[in-house]
This record gives C-alpha cells, sequence and structure tokens, in this order.
C-alpha cells in the first residue's frame, strides 16, 4: 500500500505534470517567437539553469534544519506566482523574469526528495523516489497535447493561464501533507566520512554532473530542430513530448524496482538511444521512438540520488541532495549554451555530440562499478 503522505506529493505531481507539460515543450518556440535567435536561446535556457542551481544547497542544508515540508510550501507557491507572470508578460524581458522565476523553484527538489525518503514507510528509497516521478510524468503525456492544440487555437501564451490554474489545485493539495518523521535507517556513521570528506561521494557528484550535461545536451532545442529542420506543427510536436512524458512515466514504473547502480546505467544507456534516432532519424515514427526513451533522463537522475544514499548520513541527505541538484544545475546552464552554438552550425550535429558522450560515460560508469565492486561498501542505506 502507498503511504498516505507519499501518495500526496504523487498527486499533487502529477496535476503539476499536466499543467508544465502544457508549455514545457513550447518554451523554445515561443522564446523564438519572442525574436530571440538559437544562441539567445541557449543562453536564456542557460540563465534558467543558474536560476534552477543557486538555491538547491541552501534549501537542502534549511530542509536538514527545519524539515523539508516548509521549503517545499514555499516552493510551490513561489512557482504558482511565477506562472501567472509568465502568462501576463508583454515584453521578451517581462517573460525572460518569470523563467528565471520559475526555474528557481526547483530548490524544491532535494527538500521533496528528502521528504519522499522519510514518509516512504517500507518502500525501497529507489521506489520511493521513482514512483512520483512517474507520475508527474504521467501528467505530463496530457499536458504536451493540450497545450499543442491551445496553442494552435489561441497562442503559446494562452497556456500558461491555463497552467497556473492547475498549479493552484496542486498546490492546495500539498498544503495537506503532514510533517516527516525521522529518516530511521541503520547506518555506522564512523565509516561515512563528513560529506565534504566523502570521497565516494564527491566522485559520484562529478559522475552525475557528466552525466547530465552529456542527458540534457541534446534537448533544449530539438522542439526547434522538429518545427524548423524537420517541418513539423505545434500540435505534432506536442504529441511528441507526451510520447516523451510517456516513456518517463513508463520508464520509472517499469525500471524503479532496478538498483540504483544499474538503473542509472541503464537511464544513460536509453537516452543514447534518444539521441541516435534524433540524429538519424528521417521520419515521425524515428522521432517519437526517440522521444520515448527520454525518459531515461529521469530515470537517471533519479536513481543518482537513490545511488547517493549507499554512501551518506541520513542527518546529511538534504544537503547531500542539494549538492547533487546544484550539481545538475550546472549541467543544465552549460549544455544549452553548447547546444546553441552545436546547433547553428549544424543542427544534427548535437544529437551526435550527445551520443558520444554518453558512450563515453557508459564505459567510464562500467569500469567503476568493476573497481568498486572489489573494494568493502559502506552499510547500506536502502533500508
Amino acid at each position: 500500500m502507498i503511504p498516505r503522505d507519499l501518495l500526496l506529493v504523487a498527486f499533487s505531481l502529477l496535476i503539476w505534470g499536466v499543467g508544465e507539460g502544457m508549455f514545457t515543450y513550447f518554451q523554445p518556440i515561443y522564446l523564438q517567437q519572442w525574436g530571440a535567435n538559437p544562441v539567445t536561446i541557449g543562453l536564456i535556457l542557460g540563465a534558467m539553469g543558474i536560476s534552477m542551481t543557486v538555491a538547491q544547497a541552501p534549501a537542502g542544508y534549511l530542509s536538514d534544519r527545519v524539515g523539508p515540508r516548509p521549503v517545499m510550501w514555499a516552493s510551490w507557491v513561489f512557482a504558482l506566482a511565477a506562472t501567472i507572470l509568465m502568462a501576463a508578460a508583454t515584453s521578451l524581458s517581462m517573460f525572460v523574469i518569470g523563467l528565471l522565476c520559475y526555474g528557481l523553484t526547483s530548490f524544491v527538489i532535494a527538500p521533496m526528495n528528502a521528504y519522499l525518503i522519510r514518509v516512504r514507510g517500507n518502500w525501497s528509497v529507489e521506489r520511493a523516489l521513482t514512483l512520483p516521478s512517474a507520475l508527474f510524468n504521467l501528467g505530463m503525456v496530457i499536458g504536451p497535447i493540450l497545450g499543442g492544440f491551445i496553442a494552435e487555437g489561441s497562442g503559446i501564451r494562452r497556456i500558461y493561464f491555463f497552467s497556473a490554474i492547475l498549479f493552484l489545485i496542486s498546490t492546495v493539495m500539498i498544503f495537506f501533507i503532514r510533517q516527516a518523521p525521522a529518516d530511521e535507517h541503520h547506518e555506522t556513521a564512523a565509516l561515512r566520512p563528513n560529506l565534504l570528506c566523502n570521497s565516494r561521494y564527491l566522485g559520484l557528484l562529478g559522475l552525475i554532473m557528466l552525466t547530465t550535461f552529456s542527458l540534457y545536451l541534446p534537448q533544449p532545442l530539438t522542439p526547434n530542430f522538429l518545427q524548423n529542420e524537420v517541418g513539423l506543427p505545434l500540435h505534432a510536436i506536442g504529441q511528441l513530448g507526451a510520447i516523451g512524458s510517456l516513456g518517463n512515466a513508463l520508464i520509472g514504473l517499469g525500471l524503479g524496482h532496478l538498483s540504483a547502480p544499474i538503473g542509472f546505467l541503464t537511464g544513460t544507456a536509453l537516452m543514447g538511444v534518444f539521441s541516435f534516432l534524433m540524429w538519424q532519424g528521417q521520419s515521425v515514427t524515428a522521432f517519437a521512438i526517440g522521444y520515448f526513451f527520454v525518459g531515461g533522463f529521469r530515470l537517471t537522475r533519479a536513481m543518482g540520488l537513490a545511488y547517493a544514499r549507499y554512501f551518506i548520513r541520513s542527518t546529511e541527505t538534504g544537503l547531500a541532495f542539494g549538492l547533487i541538484e546544484t550539481a545538475n544545475g550546472m549541467a543544465v546552464i552549460l549544455a544549452p549554451i553548447l547546444a546553441g552554438r552545436l546547433y547553428e552550425a549544424d543542427p544534427r550535429s548535437v544529437y551526435l555530440a550527445s551520443l558520444i558522450l554518453i558512450l563515453v560515460l557508459i564505459g567510464i560508469n562500467s569500469a567503476i562499478r568493476v573497481r568498486r565492486a572489489s573494494q568493502p561498501a559502506f552499510p547500506s542505506n536502502r533500508v
């Protein structure tokens, strides 16, 4: 049986996923409509990455001190306000301010994941982290389809008004979650160094950052690629986005039982399939299959957090997750900038570059797993 508070968070994310999915896949196109070129779009998305990064570690640290619930509440309310600002924007600069404020609210990720671990009951860490993510992406299956039809009928701007209504419902729901209990599990603290002196954790942190960079590189300008190079209409791009969200949901639900190291590697490989099909694909069917495997990105991120739990103290969970999201945010800052440069030179080169990086990382990850298999392990944090 799903624990009550985990279920509340999951359904709140389901509704939020519908709202966010309505505009996420059209955001680069909307920026283009405001007059931004590919390089400018890449810079704006890179700036959004900065806004997504700066508060991650502080929010995780605050979560360890005051509990994750108040931080989650603040994020939900602030994100709702940012969406209203984007909907009301009458200029590119005003819209970008709203976009950056919305990105800032991603500081919720570390506190929310710490909360999910605390309220998971007898569920494994991997399952507790992947199920809410899967429901969020299930909501995003519906969102891009609705967003595509709204965009073609009333313009992309109208999408943000509908999203704000859904976000309000999600916000009301999240205020019903209860205070999280202490995170109780058996560990030998002496065998786990302080976080910033923990070489295993820091090594994993670097691997996660490089992996996120490689997996995110082909994503930001794919809607522009599909519209400008392939010639797909907005509603078709929305449908591909829905397929991507369906892949996120099904891959999360189907592979969430994997151990964190295997799940991390599997998600990376699935994103390699996406990059290959976008690079070599010549039909909508190929692009649709590729979009389905975008689910590997979410799986990898969730498994990266679960992986980190193998090496950290429970009292440092929020900060550890915050540092991971900071590393992810730095990757999200840099990847769109490089993607914009590559796209201007050759739109398909973005996918080739990503594929090469992914293959290299799979080799590195496999080598690390072989090396660690011969080393003594810390006592497990999975229970």
